[in-house]
């Protein structure tokens, strides 16, 4: 069993078994294996019961008894994944570290995401017995085969890590926590290029509670997270190693529970990441890797494993997950803390939003309205010069080559462009051209023209504008459509649901910061309401409205306290509550403003990536999204997009749109991650 420091609370899913004896389990096992076809249920059963402590004993105890090799024979007889699981299990975690890494680094390519997980994650003790098992097991020096395969930046990274030199935890120092933020600031965000190696003694030797003081100042000094700077400064492999290390140094369970999530979710499952990460923390922190992943992915890391793999491969995986957790939604009380926790993270969160189009320098708008014009006259289009001026300008901007385009050629820009380019290039481009309020108030009036209403565009509106933002979408709307929005949202929507909207599209929400007191009662309002409060009072008419008046009208700083209060107080997640407890279009835009109050460009990445998933796009709302964040956080969205989805949003787009319509749309995309 894993070694744990003198009190600590062991947190692995796999103990030591009971009355042990070492020869009783080589017989048992010799035993399976012997004859026509083996006893796999026996196997596992009782490799998975074991701790590596004493499997090593059963190996000696195999040999002994009958001159073989236990490994060799298991090899032998199982194949596949479940092999690859007993096998891994088998093995000395060191000695399972380095085959996983004479793998990543054998034959033709490299494995960097696995020489990644292992590296960034272990502890100063784990790396240098890995050095020593790499050696022992092939002969050959770590540090040279890492060099021989790697470059770079990202290599010099790894052979800093692989020097197991982090200084221990109890090594900080407040003046130097200090001049350490200012080196990394000077080292990205203040220079002209990147001083990687700053990034990379710094991230590589200082302690880890030392560093969590550093990523805390870094926030308060420079207003963004070092995760931000991290990818805004550098690339590629070496970025995303970089970023491993800063969550491991947050929290390895986290990142754990990260990685497992990624390499389950969408079609296929990466199953050599799920057996590393099984087989190394199941003696470590699988505990805290079950609480985390509820916490964050609203399911157990059980049924997810259960649902993702199958026969006695999933049996042994389960066996190592070590039990079910709680229905989702509801926390355990050590999981609810970790909810607690994120939220307290989110509320002083000060993310700098970035949108991916700017205003272009040495603007011109007389020779963009000429060469515009040129592009539309005679026969033909030339459809790459209107894409690319209008996607590298600013609305603002914009709206200079609309009113020179007029006083030039008597001609109205947006009935030019309509006449020449069409569907989904047209209406991506023509509300490039609108005042993003105007343009707004017209997907507002989509969605509620003819038969049938478009509930969602409404919600994705409506539930995520700022104040400012919902006050010139009224005067615009009003001004187009010579009718009042409230009055429209009144004609096509009702009950509840048209409550809810009113509520929101009077931009009233308030401003100010939390009132610690308040968030409790209007998270005990929350809790009767989704009837999970001990003791319900007052009548239900009446607790729908306060509910309603919270959501709809509550700072974004104080809601995020109601929703940690809330799990405080129940030991559930809000946004799940919400989900199981209401219904229809109250429920979706309840969980729109959640969502929104959680993390705003994660909602708009969910939204983007669900107008791709699947057969088909959801045009409409690719391109609404698309318009109107690309000035404000699309930045933040494509960031939120690879960190959840593996694959970056210019991948998405690329894979799902084609010809001048994909066109335009990368570049307001504004780049590859």
């Amino acid at each position: 069993m894993a070694k744990q420091a003198q009190g600590a609370k062991y947190r692995g899913s796999i103990h030591d078994f009971p009355d042990f004896d070492p020869g009783q389990d080589a017989e048992a096992l010799y035993t399976a294996m012997k004859g026509f076809g083996s006893d796999k249920e026996a196997i596992l059963e009782l490799i998975t019961s074991r701790s590596n402590r004493q499997r090593q004993e059963i190996c000696q105890s195999y040999k002994s008894l009958y001159g073989k090799d236990l490994i060799a024979d298991l090899k032998y007889e199982l194949t596949g994944k479940f092999e690859r699981l007993i096998v891994g299990l088998m093995r000395p975690l060191a000695y399972c570290d380095a085959k996983e890494i004479k793998d990543a680094i054998s034959g033709i390519g490299t494995d960097e995401k696995c020489l990644i997980e292992i590296l960034a994650s272990r502890t100063n003790e784990q790396i240098h017995q890995l050095v020593a098992a790499y050696k022992d097991a092939y002969e050959r020096d770590l540090e040279a085969d890492i060099i021989g395969d790697t470059s770079g930046h990202f290599q010099k990274m790894l052979v800093v890590l692989l020097q197991g030199t982090r200084e221990a935890d109890d090594v900080v120092s407040e003046d130097l926590v200090q001049q350490d933020v200012q080196d990394l600031y000077e080292a990205g965000e203040l220079k002209w290029g990147t001083d990687e190696a700053q990034f990379i003694y710094i991230l590589g030797n200082r302690s880890k509670q030392h560093l969590r003081l550093v990523f805390d100042e870094y926030l308060k000094t420079t207003g963004k997270p070092i995760e931000a700077s991290i990818r805004g400064e550098l690339s590629g492999d070496f970025e995303k190693l970089m970023l491993a290390v800063v969550k491991c140094i947050r929290s390895t369970p986290e990142y754990f529970a990260e990685r497992l999530f990624k390499a389950m979710k969408g079609l296929g499952t990466r199953d050599n990441t799920l057996i590393r990460i099984m087989v190394t923390r199941s003696e470590l922190d699988m505990l805290d890797i079950r609480e985390i992943f509820r916490t964050k992915y609203e399911k157990s890391l059980y049924s997810m494993i259960k649902n993702d793999t199958s026969g006695d491969y999933k049996k042994a995986l389960l066996k190592l997950c070590g039990g079910d957790d709680d229905a989702a939604g509801q926390f355990f009380p050590e999981a609810a803390q970790v909810a607690y926790q994120m939220w307290e993270l989110s509320a002083v969160a000060r993310v700098e939003l970035k949108g991916t189009v700017r205003p272009v320098d040495n603007f011109n708008p007389d020779a963009d309205a000429k060469a515009l014009r040129k592009a539309m006259k005679g026969l033909g289009t030339d459809e790459d010069t209107i894409i690319d001026i209008i996607t590298h300008r600013s609305n603002a901007q914009r709206q200079q080559i609309r009113q020179t385009f007029k006083s030039h050629f008597g001609r109205d820009l947006m009935a030019d462009l309509k006449s020449e380019i069409s569907g989904d290039l047209a209406r991506l481009i023509l509300g490039l051209m609108m005042p993003p309020a105007h343009y707004d108030a017209k997907q507002l009036k989509k969605a509620m023209e003819g038969a049938g209403t478009d509930e969602k565009a409404l919600i994705e509106i409506l539930a995520t504008r700022t104040n400012a933002e919902i006050r010139a979408i009224c005067e615009a709307y009003k001004e187009d459509y010579h009718k009042s929005l409230e009055d429209a949202l009144s004609s096509d929507t009702s009950g509840h649901f048209k409550r809810i909207l009113i509520s929101l599209a009077t931009g009233n929400r308030e401003e100010a910061g939390e009132d610690r007191d308040q968030a409790r009662e209007d998270a005990q309002v929350a809790a009767e309401i989704l009837e999970i409060a001990d003791r319900p009072s007052g009548d239900k008419t009446s607790l729908e409205t306060r509910f309603m008046t919270i959501l709809c009208t509550r700072s974004y700083p104080h809601l995020r306290r109601v929703f940690q209060e809330f799990v405080k107080m129940t030991n559930y997640d809000v946004e799940h509550i919400i989900k199981k407890e209401m219904s229809g279009d109250v429920r979706d835009v309840f969980v729109a403003i959640v969502q929104s109050v959680k993390n705003k460009p994660l909602f708009f990445a969910d939204k983007l990536y669900k107008s791709m998933k699947g057969a088909g796009t959801d045009e409409k709302t690719l391109t609404r999204i698309m318009i109107s964040r690309s000035e404000i956080d699309l930045l933040n969205i494509r960031r939120e997009f690879i960190e959840k989805y593996d694959k970056s949003l210019h991948q998405a787009i690329e894979g799902d749109t084609s010809g001048d319509f994909l066109k335009a749309l990368l570049a307001v995309c504004g780049g590859e991650d």
